[in-house]
C-alpha cells in the first residue's frame, strides 16, 4: 500500500530569466519521441556534478567547488539560485503548463527525481484535468521513482553518467538502481558518449543489469551541431555493432543551445 504523502503545495524550478520559469513547448529533440511536440518543464537542483553539463544554472552555485569545462575558456559557470531558480505554487504550474498545449509534458532539470512528492502531486494534477496527457520524466539514473509516481508516468529517459562526466562512478552509476529502472516497462536509458570506448562501457553495464539492447540509445555530448556531427560519425558503427539506437540531439541543430529549446 502506499503511504499517504504530505501536502506538497509547491515546486522548485529552473529559470529561463529572473522571475519566469523555465516552461515552454517545443519539438522533443532527443531519444525515443524525437520530433514530438511537447511542454518542457525544468526543475531545479540535481544530485550529480557533470563537467559538461549543459543546464549548470539549475545546480552550480556560486561559492561551490565544482568545476565545469567551460571555465578554462573563461565563461562564468556559477550561478546564482536566487536569480536562476523560482518556487511556484503547484496550481500556478499547472496552469502554466496546461496553457502550452501539447500531447505530452517532459519533466527534465536538474534532476526531478529530488522533488519525487512534487513531482507526484503534478502528475496527478495533470492527469485530472487533461486525462491522456503524456507524462515524461528524464532522469540521471541514481533514484528509483516510487510505485505511485511510475503509475502515473508514460516514460522515463533514464541517462547514467559516464566517466567523462567527472562525476565519482559509485554516486553516478548505482548498479542496484539502474537495475531496478531496467525492470520498469516505461523506462529506456540514454547515454551520453564521447568515443566508441563509451560504447563499449554501455554495453558491458546493459549486460550487467539485464537491459536490452533495444531500449538503449547512445546519443553524442556536444552542444554545436558541428560537435554533435563530428562526434556521431565517430560512434555510429560501434552503436550499431552494439544493437543500440543512435540518438541526434534535434533541438540544437533547429534552434542552438539557448534556454527554452
Amino acid at each position: 500500500m502506499d503511504q499517504a504523502l504530505p501536502v506538497v503545495t509547491s515546486l522548485w524550478l529552473a529559470c529561463e530569466a529572473p522571475g519566469k520559469p523555465e516552461i515552454f513547448r517545443s519539438v522533443q529533440g532527443e531519444g525515443p519521441r524525437t520530433g514530438r511536440l511537447r511542454t518542457f518543464v525544468r526543475l531545479a537542483g540535481c544530485n550529480l556534478r557533470c563537467t559538461w553539463c549543459d543546464t549548470p544554472y539549475t545546480w552550480n552555485w556560486n561559492g561551490t567547488p565544482w568545476p565545469h569545462d567551460r571555465d578554462r575558456e573563461g565563461v562564468p559557470h556559477k550561478f546564482d539560485p536566487a536569480a536562476e531558480t523560482i518556487r511556484l505554487p503547484l496550481e500556478e504550474v499547472a496552469e502554466r503548463i496546461l496553457a502550452l498545449p501539447a500531447p505530452g509534458i517532459v519533466v527534465t532539470g536538474g534532476e526531478p527525481l529530488i522533488q519525487m512528492e512534487e513531482l507526484i502531486a503534478l502528475a496527478e494534477a495533470l492527469s485530472a484535468r487533461k486525462p491522456g496527457l503524456a507524462i515524461e520524466i528524464e532522469t540521471n539514473g541514481t533514484i528509483v521513482p516510487g510505485a505511485r509516481l511510475a503509475r502515473l508516468v508514460d516514460l522515463f529517459v533514464v541517462s547514467p553518467k559516464l566517466g567523462h562526466s567527472g562525476n565519482e562512478p559509485k554516486a553516478a552509476l548505482r548498479r542496484r538502481t539502474l537495475a531496478a529502472l531496467a525492470a520498469l516497462p516505461a523506462a529506456i536509458f540514454k547515454f551520453v558518449a564521447r568515443g566508441p570506448e563509451d560504447v563499449e562501457t554501455v554495453r558491458a553495464l546493459a549486460a550487467d543489469i539485464g537491459l536490452p539492447p533495444g531500449r538503449v540509445f547512445v546519443m553524442p555530448e556536444g552542444t554545436t551541431s558541428a560537435e554533435l556531427t563530428a562526434r556521431g560519425a565517430s560512434l555510429i558503427d560501434s552503436v550499431m555493432a552494439a544493437g543500440f539506437s543512435y540518438s541526434d540531439r534535434l533541438h540544437i541543430h533547429l534552434f542552438g543551445a539557448g534556454r527554452s529549446t
